[in-house]
Order: structure tokens, then sequence, then C-alpha cells
């Protein structure tokens, strides 16, 4: 049928089919119109011609309606294709503009879950995330699950082609590709990495069974690749505030939070105590000659020190505890719903923790306590911290590496605050 549609066309579009055409049309007129008034030893021979003539006409005819229908089915399948891209692209453009929105790692997820359950309904899909370490990554989500379609919990970048290469792979046991240590099921699968600013955030993985699998994977990877580059950079854009947000909260030696998200977290628990009745405990800590460990032993062994009592003080409290590094070598813990006598008891047995890290550095490691609690010792998150700084010093006047406590108050509601000084 193409050569056909070389050599003749459609009439209105190939002068050589045209001029063929309607030299056919005349000619069989032609041919009957001597067989009429032509002599009649021309009888037969012009009514073979015309016949002849009318048939090939026929079937010249034939052959130009398939190719007009054939055209006509290509321009039908061109519209659809474009259709397709249109509402493909609108697709991406409604994504990126939903991902600018998503606050964290589940908004983003949900999005592209949304977005290729439209676009590709018959495929199914697995999004998996880079942990902190950027040792293993994580199955983030999942979507449409098949019989043959079963993601891991997580994956080694190591045992990916994708992420080694940087680029789609298709993994298709049944057409012997070369696929993937951590692939499994029946499914075929094409994978992509999600890169963004030279580094790779995540993979995308979309599955589909069946076999005419690996060439509808062939046909998806310009889309797949849409949506993972789409995706990288709201991952991106994640983690760049979560780094901007933990800079502006944590310090970022001992990794614990900074002076002015404790003085806010202070004020704020205080405040809820007093709605609730309930109290809210402060403990200073500062660790003894702390000087003469840096000039003895140097600041790189000073960091670890403090890196080491940081984790001591985090395992030995409640995830609802708030420690923060005050400065330097002071510390300080916040203890919500916490009384007087029960932050004492809790400042010694830190206390204990941090002196046994002396086996572990090959030197004496402790540090001296104050603690102070409202409304109990203080009135007021304005109050609290000086009272436990108070009782601090009087630790260390009492020789350091013990516990002392501000006096309570004769009269909680009376405005007048006082310490036990030495």
């Amino acid at each position: 049928m193409k050569d056909y549609k070389i050599l003749f066309g459609t009439p209105a579009k190939r002068p050589a089919g045209r001029l063929i055409y309607h030299a056919f049309q005349a000619l069989c007129p032609a041919a009957l119109l001597v067989a009429m008034i032509g002599p009649a030893r021309y009888l037969w021979p012009a009514i073979l011609l015309a016949f002849v003539v009318a048939a090939a006409t026929c079937a010249f005819s034939i052959v130009l309606s398939r190719i007009t229908v054939d055209e006509l089915a290509e321009r039908l399948e061109m519209i659809h294709s474009a259709r397709s891209a249109h509402h493909q692209i609108e697709e991406l453009f409604a994504m990126t503009d939903m991902l600018q929105a998503a606050e964290g790692h589940d908004d983003a997820s949900a999005v592209l879950m949304t977005t290729t359950q439209r676009l590709l309904p018959e495929f199914s899909g697995a999004l998996y995330i880079f942990n902190n370490s950027r040792d293993r990554l994580d199955l983030a989500r999942s979507w449409n699950p098949s019989p043959g379609f079963t993601p891991s919990e997580a994956l080694l970048p190591a045992h990916c082609w994708a992420l080694k290469r940087g680029k789609p792979h298709i993994n298709d046991s049944h057409s012997q590709t070369l696929c993937c240590m951590h692939h499994i099921g029946t499914a075929a699968t094409v994978e992509v990495p999600m890169m963004a600013r030279g580094a790779v955030y995540g993979l995308l993985v979309l599955g589909l069974d069946g076999a005419d699998a690996f060439d509808r994977l062939l046909d998806v990877r310009r889309l797949g690749r849409a949506l993972a580059d789409s995706m990288s950079l709201a991952i991106s854009n994640i983690s760049l505030r979560e780094k901007l947000r933990t800079q502006s909260l944590r310090d970022p030696l001992t990794g614990l939070y900074n002076r002015r998200y404790m003085e806010d977290a202070l004020e704020r628990y205080v405040s809820l105590a007093e709605r609730t009745g309930s109290p809210t405990s402060v403990i200073m800590i500062d660790l003894d000659d702390f000087k003469k460990l840096n000039d003895a032993h140097g600041h790189a062994k000073g960091d670890a020190v403090l890196r080491d009592v940081a984790a001591q003080l985090v395992s030995g409290l409640r995830p609802s505890d708030v420690v923060s590094r005050y400065g330097g070598e002071e510390l300080m813990v916040i203890l919500p719903g916490c009384g007087l006598d029960d932050a004492e008891q809790k400042a010694e047995a830190l206390r204990a923790r941090l002196e046994s890290l002396a086996d572990a550095h090959g030197f004496p490691i402790s540090a001296s306590f104050g603690v102070a609690c409202v409304p109990e010792t203080s009135s007021s998150p304005l109050d609290v911290v000086p009272m436990a700084d108070g009782a601090l010093y009087v630790a260390k006047q009492a020789g350091k590496n013990c516990v002392r406590a501000a006096s309570r108050r004769p009269d909680q509601g009376d405005a007048q605050l006082r310490l036990a000084v030495a």
C-alpha cells in the first residue's frame, strides 16, 4: 500500500496520481464514443478497451480509497498523540505546582502517586528515598500493587544499575535483560533515578505485567523521566529546607538544640504548665575543668567529649525532654511535667552516666548540676534559668561533680524568690 501511495497518492495532493486518474476517466468515454460512431471494424476493440479502462479506473479508485483511509487513520493517530501529549504536559505542570506546596516527603510522594495514577493508570509504581546516611533507599510509597510487582522495603544503591549509571534501566527477565540484584517478582520494571543539582535523591520504579511489557516500558521512559525530574527538584527543595531548619535550631557540633530554640521551648512549656497546673523543671549542666581538658588533650578531643556527653544526655531522657547547648561547655535540660524532687533524681542519674565516660576516654570526666522548677522554686521562665544557674554555682563551690537544687519558695504565690547559697 505504501508503494501505491508513493506512486499515486491522493488525487488532491499528487499531480501524477491526479493526471493518471483523470486520463482513465477520459479514456473510457472516448472508447465508447469510438464504438458507437466509428467504423464497424473498431467496434469490439473499442468495447474491449472501454471495459479494460473501466476496470482499471475502478481498481485505481479502490486503491485511492484505501490510501485515503490509511492517511485519515494516520491523521487521527497524530491528533490522538497530540492530545495525549497536551494532557501529559498539563498534568506535569499541575504536579509541579502542587509539589511547590509540599511540606515533606509524604506530601510530595502523594502528589507523585496521584499524577502517575492519572497518566499511567495500568502501571504499578514505587518511590524510594535515600535515608539520612545515604547508604540505603527506603520505600516511601507504592501504588497499584499487582501479583508480579512486589517492591521491597529497602534497596542498596550498589545493587541498582539505574543508580550506578545515572540513567533509566529496564528489568525484564522474560526479555533476557540485565536485571538489578534487588529486582523481585515477575513484572517488568523501569527504574528512573531522581537527580537534581548533581545529586541523586531517590528512585522512581514503574512496573507492568504482560508479554508486551518491555515495549510499553520503552514507550513510557520519557514520561517517567519527566515525572522523576519534577519529583527530584521537589525532594531537593524539601531537603534544603530541612537542612536550613536544622541549622537554625540545632548546634552543629553536638546536634542538640541551640539556645534560641531552648528559650522558645521553655516559654512554651511553662505557659502550658500554668494552664494545666503541672510543674516544669530546668537542669543546668557544666562540665568540670573543661578548659584543662582542652589544654591537655586538644580541642578535637574536647569536641569528642562534648558529643559523647550530648549523646548520653539524650539517651538518658524522655523524647519529650529538651536538651540544648546553652553555650560553650554549658548544657541545659527542660523537663516538662517533672517536679523538683524527680528532677534532682534525674540529674543524679545523668551525673553518673557522664562520670562513666571516663573509662572510654582514659581521663576523668564529670559535670556539676543545678536544678530549679516552676512553680516550686520560680514563678516564670525568666526566673527559673537564673535560679538553676545559681544552683549550679553552689554545686561548683561544693566540690564539683554533684547536684544542687534551688531552695523552694515558702509560698508559691509569693513573687519573691530565694536561692540557697553556701
